[in-house]
């Protein structure tokens, strides 16, 4: 979403129009439609400055946009003005503060660990948990049709980096399966499922 922003580690203390590429490349084909690039062709030349750029967005101060305005009561005009050669409706935008100091990382980090600790701690019990019955019976199935070559190289993929050691070459199919944790046995699964 295109915008006024204040973020404090990307920008200092300036205050910066980020704009959505899409969105502002549809209003210069649509009104312009000249072909040429927005930002490079309209918008820096009537004096406006390319802060930061990212993927699909650009973030730009420049006057009659953050510079010499009047912050509550700013306007993208002078920007539409630029790109599309047509006067701005006049919409009043309001300025979004990111506030990226150390202590609100510290609490964005605390409330994050707590979202999602459960599901960390899930992932984490499902590397250790041991196949299901359901698991090992699919996996006996699908062993009989994919044959035993097939089923030892995917064997192997699967239990790579998971703590299970790869099949013995004398090892029955029913003693490795047993070995398989749920995490394990699912990739094999579909490693065998597929063609």
């Amino acid at each position: 979403m295109s915008g006024f922003t204040r973020d404090t580690k990307h920008y200092g203390d300036k205050l910066v129009y980020e704009a959505l590429g899409t969105k502002w490349r549809r209003y210069h084909d649509g009104h312009c439609g000249c072909g040429l690039n927005w930002v490079t062709e309209h918008a820096e030349p009537a004096g406006f400055t390319v802060v930061r750029a990212g993927s699909g967005w650009v973030a730009l101060t420049g006057p009659g946009l953050t510079e010499g305005v009047d912050e509550s009561a700013l306007t993208a005009n002078a920007l539409w003005e630029a790109v599309t050669g047509k006067p701005g409706e006049g919409w009043v935008e309001t300025v979004r503060v990111m506030d990226r100091s150390e202590a609100a990382e510290k609490k964005r980090k605390a409330e994050n660990d707590a979202a999602y600790a459960d599901r960390r701690e899930r992932a984490a019990q499902s590397k250790k948990d041991p196949a299901t019955p359901a698991q090992l019976k699919y996996l006996s199935t699908l062993v009989a049709r994919a044959g035993r070559e097939r089923f030892d190289t995917a064997f192997n993929k699967a239990v790579k980096g998971t703590g299970v050691a790869p099949r013995g070459a004398e090892e029955k199919t029913q003693a490795a399966l047993g070995r398989l944790t749920k995490v394990a046995a699912r990739k094999l699964i579909t490693a065998l499922v597929g063609p």
